[in-house]
């Protein structure tokens, strides 16, 4: 874990990169907040989807995402910027690194 930030922050930090990850594999680079509830369970981020929205506000706010309601759901878009940071061609602060591929 980085120093400096908070065990709290760290796990923001990976939830982000799993959900740009989880966006820039779909062929539409796009996944509801349901669906996206669902992938982050499944690498260990049991939360609220309540605080999953406050992610995609953050990948929204950083330029990662953009964020479209659908009824009382958001619907998360990968921008290049976002497919940028998961490809390793450009680093967004706030995001965890993603490991190389090998």
């Amino acid at each position: 874990m980085s120093s400096g930030i908070s065990f709290e922050e760290h796990a923001a930090r990976d939830a982000r990169l799993v959900i740009l990850k989880g966006l820039n594999e779909q062929t539409d680079g796009r996944l509801n907040e349901v669906l996206l509830t669902g992938l982050l369970e499944t690498f260990g981020h049991n939360r609220s989807r309540e605080w999953v929205r406050t992610q995609l506000l953050k990948l929204k706010e950083l330029g990662a995402v953009t964020l479209v309601e659908a009824g009382s759901v958001f619907v998360a878009s990968i921008t290049r910027a976002g497919v940028d940071h998961v490809q390793r061609r450009s680093i967004i602060e706030g995001i965890n690194r993603p490991s190389p591929e090998i």
